[in-house]
């Protein structure tokens, strides 16, 4: 089931990294906040479809859940303007690792402090490697678009 999860996981970041692409090329023409949209009111469509005719029935609803746990809806919203725009400016490369970037830092500090209800998982040397190796990836990937003269 572990694999599983993990090609499931690279699976989606593969599906994020063709949706930044698609909706870069989008926002250029008609609008970051119209790309936006469309991503939001689509996938909200498609989620309400899911949840009709999947979701099994939960004891506790929306409304019975702290009203923190509610804010994480919020978070997509940056996401997905600042990957329009950025996209648009540093190539769907550069911005995807620098997501990626931020999501282990800001993971790696979540795990470690076990903020947000979350099991701490201390921080280790392997840990701090593994974000050295992606600020290095993310150093070498711009590196290469400015060397061939692409976006700057």
């Amino acid at each position: 089931m572990f694999v599983i999860m993990i090609l499931l996981a690279v699976l989606g970041g593969a599906t994020l990294s063709i949706q930044a692409a698609i909706n870069g090329r989008l926002g250029s023409q008609v609008g970051v906040l119209k790309s936006a949209f469309l991503t939001f009111a689509v996938g909200a469509l498609v989620t309400a479809l899911l949840i009709v005719y999947f979701e099994p029935v939960q004891a506790v609803t929306l409304l019975d859940v702290p009203k923190w746990q509610l804010m994480g809806a919020m978070f997509g919203v940056p996401y997905i303007v600042i990957m329009v725009l950025a996209v648009q400016r540093i190539g769907t490369g550069v911005a995807t690792v620098a997501v990626i970037f931020g999501q282990l830092a800001m993971s790696m500090l979540i795990d470690h402090f076990g903020w947000l209800g979350n099991a701490s998982i201390h921080f280790s040397l392997t840990r701090l490697g593994a974000v050295v190796c992606l600020a290095i990836a993310l150093y070498f990937i711009y590196s290469s678009n400015r060397t061939n003269g692409e976006r700057a």
